[in-house]
Parts: C-alpha cells; structure tokens; sequence
C-alpha cells in the first residue's frame, strides 16, 4: 500500500522513495511552511531520525503522516549512527530532520553525513526553510556576504574573545542566542564591535515575530531595561563600516585647490592626510596631474 499525507484536508500519495539518507527541512514555526517533496518524504521513508520526537510528531500528525521516529540527537549520536548505516547497509530509505529548519546548521547532523557518505550511501537533501536565512534576510543588513556563528560562548570573557575573531570578517554576522542571554551578548558584542547596526529577530514565522533594529549599543540598552525576550533569537550584526574608495577623479581635484596655494609635496602631503590615503597613491596621481595638465 502506498504512503500518504494529507494537505488542506484531501489525501495524497507519496512517491516512492529511493534507498539513502534524505535530509529533510522543516518549518521554523510556522506549519505551513513545508514543501511538498518534503512531506512526501517524509510519508515514504522506512524510518524518520528526529532530534526530538515529541516536536517532530506535532508536524506529522498535522500532516496525517505516520511513519516511524526514531531518536538521533547529540546526546545518543555516537550510538545511533551505527545502526542508521545498518539501516542504510539494508537499503532503507531514512529522513532526517531537526526541531526546526534545516538539518546541520547547529545540531549533531553532519557527522552522520560524514559518515554516509564515507561509506558511499546515496544523500540527498530536501531544501526548505532556515532561521539563518530569514532573520538575515529581515534585519535590513547586507545580503551578499555573511558568516554564520551559531551560538557564542556563554561566558563574557569567551565571548568578548570570540568577539575579536569575528572582527575583521569582511560581512554581516549571523547568531543564535538564548533570550536569557541576549542582552549581555549585545553588551560585549558593542564592546568589541562598537557601534555596528544590528537586528534581533524572534519567534520568526510565528504570530508574534518582531525585529528590532538598532545599533548595538541602542539594542544592549533596549534589552536591558525591557528584560529578556521571549522565543527564539537570531541576531543579526551588520559588517565593519568601510571608507568608500576615493577614485582618480577626487584626488585630482582635491589637488588642483591644494597646488594653488602650496608646492607638490606639500600638497601631497596635504591631500593624503585629509583624505586618509596612501602618500604614494597621491603622489602618483600628482605626477600624472603634471604631465596632462601642465597649469596645474
């Protein structure tokens, strides 16, 4: 008999599933954000690895989907994956899921992929949605590079440390944090940081998901006199301010009004100082300045 879930209150069949690990995403929150392909997974597997099962079995029994769960956590990790490659050895089909989101961001997932793929079992992934890329997405903050951290350390001085090393990451940060925690993670974080714009986004997909923008120290303040939030966090910090590159043209100019009134090297001087650049870039430009403009 084939499997089935059910969507919107009608029945549907899932497709037959071929053997292999299947890493499945589910939603954030928000029940309804699932795909299709995933339910069908799910409603085909031989057997469903869950973080927890009491979570994953709120999302399978609203889908009408009852497939069996097994436990695989961090706590049990190095005991299961032997008899989940068994399982794979056996040629079963297995899905693996998290609590929330996308498997293998923060959760023991990618040792078992490791190890499946070691040992040449077909893995395949079925995309969907991902904390990470939502509270990102809704911070208002640069897009195209950014560099995920997960949670930092509980302690301040670890996190201030940790801090240091993500300074000079050229892109937005992205974090995980506990919401008893978050107004003295965006205490250090201002501390090592400054005063960056950042976002914190809860309960994101849920009927209550609020982002708040701000820099970090404004942010800090806000928590601190507020108390802790309720839900989920992601935190979201937004990357090291850059001095816009200063082109030809504006050197150029900017010593032209400087020969006027000093010789070449002081204007040089002059210019790189107040334009906080290069004494060589300058000169270089001074230098090509005299030759195609001899009034100068």
């Amino acid at each position: 008999m084939a499997s089935q879930f059910t969507v919107l209150g009608l029945a549907a069949e899932a497709e037959r599933l071929q053997p292999g690990l299947h890493v499945v995403a589910t939603p954030i929150g928000n029940l309804g954000d699932i795909t299709l392909r995933a339910l069908s997974v799910l409603a085909a597997a031989d057997v469903i690895l869950a973080e927890d099962k009491r979570v994953t079995r709120v999302l399978l029994a609203h889908y009408g989907i009852t497939t069996p769960v097994i436990a695989y956590h961090e706590h049990n990790a190095a005991e299961m994956r032997p008899v989940v490659l068994e399982r794979l050895a056996a040629g079963q089909a297995l899905a693996l899921v998290s609590d929330a989101g996308t498997p293998l961001v923060s959760d023991p997932g990618y040792k078992l992929v490791e190890a499946a793929v070691e040992a040449g079992y077909p893995v395949t992934a079925i995309p969907g949605a991902s904390a990470v890329l939502v509270g990102l997405v809704l911070s208002g903050l640069p897009t195209d590079r950014f560099f995920f951290e997960g949670f930092l350390p509980s302690k301040s001085g670890e996190r201030r440390r940790r801090a240091r090393e993500l300074e000079a990451v050229p892109g937005s940060l992205v974090f995980f944090e506990a919401p008893h925690r978050i107004t003295e993670t965006l205490a250090d974080l201002a501390a090592v940081l400054g005063d960056r714009e950042a976002a914190v986004a809860r309960e994101l997909t849920k009927r209550f998901e609020q982002v708040r923008r701000g820099t970090l120290p404004e942010l800090a303040d806000i928590y601190a006199k507020e108390g802790p939030p309720k839900g989920e966090i992601v935190l979201v910090v937004g990357p090291a301010g850059e001095r816009a590159e200063t082109g030809d043209a504006a050197i150029d100019e900017a010593l032209r009004k400087a020969l006027e009134a000093h010789s070449q090297r002081d204007a040089v001087q002059l210019v790189a100082g107040e334009m906080g650049l290069p004494r060589k870039r300058v000169y270089a430009r001074a230098l090509r300045l005299a030759e195609t403009d001899p009034d100068a």
